[in-house]
């Protein structure tokens, strides 16, 4: 029922505050369908004028009516220019924004899993696919369908028993374009789902671009993007080949019917039964209006039955992964963070984490070490990730973490990761994150986090470029730090984030972290380094898991354990 709601608020943005100019837009399509039968009324009157036909108007009646039909459909153009591009620009600009919404609205554990491709997808090929398909195409209905019936009325008020020949050959070709329109939407299904494939290779490709130089594996990264490229065109070709085919089966069909209604109309002019000229051509011309419409609504119909399921295909991937919401609020941490027994696992085989249990006071520094795959990754995780299904208690101020509204916890804790990423925006921007603060709480900030040196040689306007190439590692670190700060974070969680720094830039900012006054910090890392270490108030120490040792840097090096085990080794 949650897939089928979200699916229909999608589909109301097209139309949300934006009914005026799709009921102009709609009105026009609809005047626009007469058009082809008013032309071909026209025609048949200006011949029956010249030939003489008895009851015809004068040339100059005629000519006064041509003119008043180009004066109406230069009218009804602008119309359509002024309302039909307003319609497409407001809807795709509310069910694109409407998705980027609820994608926001996803917690950090939801989205981590999930592939960035798929709303890549969604919002690129997919949105260009429902424009096209569904917006574009529904206009293109509404005049098609007025056409078939003005035609078919008209028809009728001039020959019944031409029209019935006009309308059996018409069921020819709207039952061959029925029968291959209904493989169109399968094939716009494989081609959306081929071209998230592509996305996904292609983002990996320029992720990894230095790891492929580093390793000269430039020709097999090229044989991977071509096979993913080959695959994705070949699915195009095919979805090609059915809008071909279905255009080569409407022509040639229709062909075949204007041939059959002009045989049958000759027919009854050479037997006296009152069959003009005028009235055979008008009825040739306006099986176009028929045989048009009836040869692409199979398309139509099929496009956007396919344009409706990459909308339910959004929906689907923006409901994926949500969890249960808490609903307790928690302010700024006051006491502490406690771990009781605390295990997890990714999976059915192994626990990550097993009894885990430790506690870190309000506004001290603790640092996480062991080796690698250790599990101290996994327990910053779950201090961000209420939705995870852990055993044991994770208690904040004696809060349960699961009951705690995911908001509220996102307000209290900031992570700072080993990539920080960096929007190519001016370093203020990317500081504040695109909101306003007071000078005064900005300067201050910046100063805490040490970019005061940064700003002043290049200006706090200075672009930072895609992704923070502009800036080095450190001082990238030095923005997600101010960042936590400006956030009034109570906790600061950093995982690694000196681990792709050089050791004197990776010194000095995990200095800067073990500076900052009046907010808990616990941090992962590898380096250890004495007088680093020395300056935390606690070190918790973790192997396969668990928590071995728990203590400050002289009691764990007193005890002589792993962890001085370990500390030996670095040195």
């Amino acid at each position: 029922m949650k897939n089928k709601s979200l699916f229909l608020r999608l589909k109301e943005q097209f139309y949300e505050r934006n009914r005026l100019s799709f009921s102009m837009a709609a009105c026009v399509s609809l005047l626009t369908g007469f058009g082809g039968i008013i032309v071909s009324w026209i025609l048949k009157s200006l011949i029956d004028t010249a030939s003489g036909v008895p009851g015809a108007i004068s040339l100059r009646e005629n000519l006064l009516i041509v003119a008043a039909f180009v004066l109406l459909m230069v009218l009804l153009g602008m119309l359509d220019y002024a309302f039909k591009p307003a319609f497409i620009r407001k809807a795709m600009t509310q069910y694109k924004d409407f998705a980027f919404r609820k994608l926001t609205e996803k917690s950090i554990s939801s989205f981590r899993d999930e592939s960035t491709a798929a709303y890549l997808s969604a919002l690129t090929n997919d949105a260009t696919s429902v424009e096209a398909n569904y917006l574009s195409s529904l206009m293109s209905l509404f005049t098609k369908l007025v056409m078939f019936f003005g035609s078919v009325a008209l028809m009728l008020w001039y020959s019944p028993v031409l029209t019935a020949v006009a309308v059996g050959v018409t069921l020819l070709p709207l039952a061959a374009s029925l029968l291959a329109g209904s493989r169109l939407e399968t094939a716009e299904k494989r081609v959306s789902g081929q071209n998230r494939e592509f996305t996904a290779a292609l983002t990996d490709c320029l992720n990894g671009f230095s790891v492929v130089k580093s390793f000269r594996a430039e020709k097999e990264i090229f044989r991977l993007f071509a096979g993913y490229n080959r695959a994705l065109e070949n699915e195009k070709l095919g979805k090609g080949r059915i809008q071909a085919l279905i255009g080569m089966i409407g022509s040639l069909a229709g062909m075949a019917a204007q041939f059959g209604v002009f045989i049958a109309g000759a027919y009854l002019a050479l037997s006296g039964q009152g069959m003009t000229a005028g009235t055979i051509l008008m009825f040739v011309n306006l099986m176009n209006f028929m045989i048009q419409p009836a040869a692409d609504l199979p398309g139509l119909l099929a496009g956007r039955k396919a344009a409706m399921g990459l909308i339910r295909k959004l929906a689907d991937e923006l409901e994926k992964n949500t969890e249960a919401a808490g609903t307790e609020e928690i302010g700024a941490l006051s006491r502490e963070i406690r771990l009781e027994n605390v295990s997890f696992r990714y999976d059915e085989e192994k626990d990550v984490l097993h009894g885990l249990n430790a506690v870190f006071r309000a506004g001290g520094a603790y640092a996480v070490v062991g080796a690698s795959g250790s599990g101290k990754s996994t327990l910053l995780n779950l201090l961000t990730s209420p939705g995870l299904k852990y055993e044991g208690s994770i208690l904040l101020d004696g809060k349960e973490l699961r009951s705690i509204r995911a908001e509220a916890l996102y307000e209290l804790i900031s992570v700072i990761q080993q990539n920080v990423f960096v929007f190519n925006a001016s370093i203020r921007d990317n500081v504040t994150m695109f909101r306003e603060f007071p000078v005064e709480v900005l300067d201050d900030v910046i100063r805490r986090a040490h970019l005061d040196g940064l700003i002043a040689e290049r200006g706090e306007n200075t672009l930072c470029g895609e992704n923070g190439k502009g800036l080095s590692g450190g001082e990238k670190q030095r923005i997600s730090i101010a960042r936590s700060l400006l956030k009034k974070s109570s906790v600061l969680l950093a995982d690694e984030a000196t681990a792709a720094l050089d050791a004197r830039t990776a010194w000095q900012v995990s200095n800067d972290i073990l500076d900052l006054t009046g907010i808990t910090r616990i941090v992962v890392t590898h380096s250890l380094e004495e007088n680093l270490l020395r300056r935390y108030d606690g070190i918790l120490v973790l192997k396969d898991g668990q928590v071995t040792e728990a203590g400050t840097f002289e009691e764990l090096m007193a005890e002589k354990g792993y962890f001085h085990a370990l500390f030996t080794v670095a040195q």
